[in-house]
């Protein structure tokens, strides 16, 4: 296996002779893609089992599913080549490792939200490492770093880059120096595994501040208008003859506008066909859930509608809608990884907002970040209805049939 001068370091930072090795930490942040998860993961394998018997490690994701699936099934394989041997006791989230005589167990949790830092509470640990540290909890990193507490203990972080605000940019990157913290910053040109034609695709992937960030690998705020490469190219027109399949996709409000878009499927494409919008204040007057429901059932027509994606927040409305027959699904609502992959299927062309989608239209130049939100990315709570109800497609229906493989990977990574 090839690895790059920077994946050399990351290696190697700890072991005797490296002028690296009194640090305390290590971060590795920077672009998607760049060879951070893996020798990351190498090199905290590798130093725990050198220097440690019969300790206890902590790996550290947003979920534990992420650690298994980002971390643990990268580095395994290439693990048990060089002689690693394991015991992964699924149902605890425990993992028992061995080289040669040397044995030491290694816990999996995940860092989602503030009450997570309680699952890690009075354990001891001699290191541990947190993938995607930036999506995670100031309260539960701080209190993993606190249960490392056996004499040569050190941290692993590895991370892409968010707002220049965030918390672990400005409390742990800024002050790497003053921690005792080795940081290296990674881009694409770090993976030698990465060829020339990929890279392209990612760089063509992202927009805006997530080009920055995940491309670039900058700490860049979020700023403007969220899709603001979106313009007249983007709107097509309906295409003549059947379609394969039929949605729609509703945002729902009482006082605030309502949108449901329609949403046919054709050669692969799903394309927004019609679209209903209704403001309650401007209109003087809020509806019911039932009138509402006759609302849909006349965008949908006589067409076979497959479910219509909800607001997940809209229990009432729902419930009447299945009191009609209708099938509803749950949409996802992660706002910024939902985002991300909106934008990414509308520039490749995988759904297309078609012209008489005014309301959408119109919304797509107004909608923006919130310049005043501190700490992490938020949009403003306006000009958001038919970018809600566009976002809950993408994510939970046209998302879900990426063939490339960078969707998934990407929203994965942000969001879970």
């Amino acid at each position: 296996m090839v690895f790059s001068e920077k994946q050399r370091r990351v290696l190697t930072w700890w072991r005797p002779g490296s002028p690296d090795q009194g640090r305390q930490a290590i971060i590795c942040d920077g672009a998607v893609r760049s060879g951070k998860t893996l020798c990351t993961g190498l090199s905290f394998f590798c130093w725990a089992m050198r220097s440690f018997q019969g300790r206890s490690f902590a790996l550290c994701g947003r979920t534990i599913q992420s650690v298994r699936r980002n971390l643990l099934a990268e580095v395994m394989p290439v693990l048990k080549g060089m002689g690693f041997r394991w015991e992964d006791k699924v149902s605890r989230n425990v993992i028992q490792v061995r080289l040669g005589r040397r044995s030491n167990t290694f816990y999996l949790f995940g860092g989602k939200d503030e009450g997570s830092a309680a699952l890690i509470q009075g354990i001891t640990l001699a290191g541990a490492l947190l993938d995607e540290a930036a999506l995670m909890p100031r309260s539960f990193v701080e209190q993993t770093a606190a249960r490392c507490s056996i004499t040569g203990s050190r941290l692993w972080f590895s991370c892409n880059p968010e707002s220049p605000a965030h918390w672990f940019y400005q409390e742990w990157i800024l002050k790497a120096e003053e921690k005792d913290v080795l940081r290296l910053h990674f881009t694409m040109e770090d993976n030698p595994g990465l060829s020339p034609q990929v890279r392209s695709r990612y760089a063509s992937t992202f927009q805006g501040a997530f080009y920055r960030r995940f491309v670039l690998g900058e700490w860049a705020a979020a700023e403007g208008l969220v899709y603001d490469f979106f313009d007249e190219s983007f709107v097509g027109q309906v295409p003549e003859g059947p379609f394969e399949r039929w949605y729609v996709s509703v945002d729902y409000g009482t006082a605030s506008p309502t949108s449901m878009g329609l949403w046919g499927r054709k050669e692969g494409i799903w394309y927004r066909v019609d679209e209903y919008y209704y403001d309650a204040r401007a209109e003087g007057r809020q509806k019911t859930d039932e009138e509402y429901a006759d609302d849909l059932a006349r965008l949908a027509g006589d067409r076979p509608i497959r479910a219509v994606v909800a607001d997940p927040s809209a229990a009432s409305f729902c419930e009447a809608l299945r009191r009609r027959g209708w099938r509803v699904q749950r949409a996802d609502n992660q706002v910024l990884s939902g985002i991300r992959l909106t934008a990414q299927l509308l520039k490749s062309g995988r759904i297309v907002i078609c012209r008489g989608c005014d309301d959408a239209i119109r919304e797509f130049s107004l909608y923006r970040w919130d310049d005043k939100a501190q700490g992490q990315d938020q949009v403003r709570k306006e000009h958001d209805h038919a970018m809600d109800e566009i976002r809950y497609f993408a994510v939970t229906v046209a998302g879900k049939e990426g063939r490339s493989g960078v969707f998934a990977g990407c929203v994965e990574r942000g969001a879970f």
